[in-house]
């Protein structure tokens, strides 16, 4: 299917102004709040080349830009409530319960706690504190399988922990529903107005196809469009960027169209690889990324914080994937660097070992 793109154009105005790291809990929420209800100006996670904004928006919420530019999503309070009053629902949550705040507050997940908690009528506690609710990235996941107490104890007494942000490897989520927390998968983007897949079916109100391979999304979450660029939508579909299937109502995602390299003429998905591996070696943190290489184009590389067998590393790949996805690279660092949510920096990673 050809996707028509849209471009944000309205002549109704509203304040608008950028989220201060210094505000308090309750600060924020009150911004937040007013920023929803239209009594004061949207916010916004960056600073803008401007003072007003379309008068619909709510938030604009900056992506992360992992694989490409990030782009100024503009998000309405229809979208953000949507989002939060569905979650409650699947959850089962009431008034009065709490969120814990694990995450940044520059990203739509951690928006999207504090949203949830006005909905609750609740302010989020942190992670000394008990709460009904949390939301992580698997990177946080795994480090409280692999030695943060305090952050165990927290979501093993939570009733649910959502987990998103990037793929939740098998045997991560194995370990930890064997250690006693409520995993919840979601599914979803800044676009998305955060998850809207839990658990691989779509929330209240979601609809999900496939369009070309990849997985479009249909609902009151979508956004309505960016600041500055194209929005690839068609009749309410919002074409992602991932590739994915569903079977048996199970939404599966197989990679990321824009994180594919092609190695000597062959495609490999990055993202691919590293659910492999994460399934593979799953007490480990483990990165795909590409360099140049005046041999291949691109060179598959792959980057952990721990020692790997190189050789038992390109059988595992060769017999999943075929001899075009045989890493010709390991490099062992000390940590692995991501972005705000949780997402590895492949750009960063390319740029300090070139």
């Amino acid at each position: 299917m050809a996707y028509p793109t849209v471009v944000m154009v309205s002549t109704v105005k509203r304040k608008v102004r950028t989220i201060e790291s210094s505000w308090s809990t309750p600060q924020f929420l009150e911004a937040l709040l007013l920023a929803l209800k239209g009594d004061g100006p949207a916010l916004s996670t960056t600073p803008l080349d401007l003072t007003e904004i379309d008068s619909r928006t709510a938030l604009v919420v900056t992506t992360s830009g992992s694989t490409v530019n990030p782009k100024s999503v503009l998000l309405s309070t229809q979208s953000l409530i949507a989002n939060a009053r569905a979650t409650h629902k699947f959850l089962g949550a009431s008034s009065g319960e709490r969120w814990s705040l694990l995450l940044p507050t520059s990203h739509i997940a951690g928006l999207n706690v504090l949203i949830r908690s006005i909905e609750l009528g609740t302010e989020p506690v942190g992670v000394e504190s008990q709460a009904d609710y949390s939301a992580i990235v698997p990177t946080q996941l795994h480090r409280a399988l692999n030695g943060d107490a305090t952050l165990l104890s927290h979501l093993k007494q939570c009733k649910a922990v959502l987990v998103g942000g990037g793929p939740l490897g098998s045997e991560l989520h194995k370990e930890a529903t064997k250690s006693g927390i409520n995993v919840i998968t979601t599914y979803g983007m800044t676009e998305t107005s955060g998850g809207v897949v839990y658990n691989g079916a779509p929330i209240d109100g979601v609809s999900v196809e496939i369009q070309d391979g990849r997985i479009a999304l249909k609902g009151p979450q979508v956004a309505l469009g960016y600041l500055n660029g194209d929005f690839p939508i068609n009749d309410g579909w919002f074409l992602t960027n991932d590739y994915g299937s569903i079977e048996n109502g199970i939404v599966k995602v197989s990679g990321r169209s824009d994180d594919q390299i092609i190695s000597g003429g062959e495609k490999i998905s990055l993202s691919a690889i590293e659910n492999f591996l994460q399934s593979e070696f799953a007490s480990l943190e483990i990165v795909a990324f590409a360099k140049s290489d005046k041999e291949w184009g691109e060179k598959l590389c792959i980057a952990t914080t721990q020692s790997i067998d190189l050789n038992d590393l390109q059988g595992r790949l060769r017999g999943k994937f075929g001899a075009h996805a045989s890493p010709k690279e390991l490099i062992k660092v000390s940590a692995i660097p991501y972005l705000g949510i949780g997402k590895p920096d492949r750009k960063k990673l390319a740029d300090d070992n070139a």
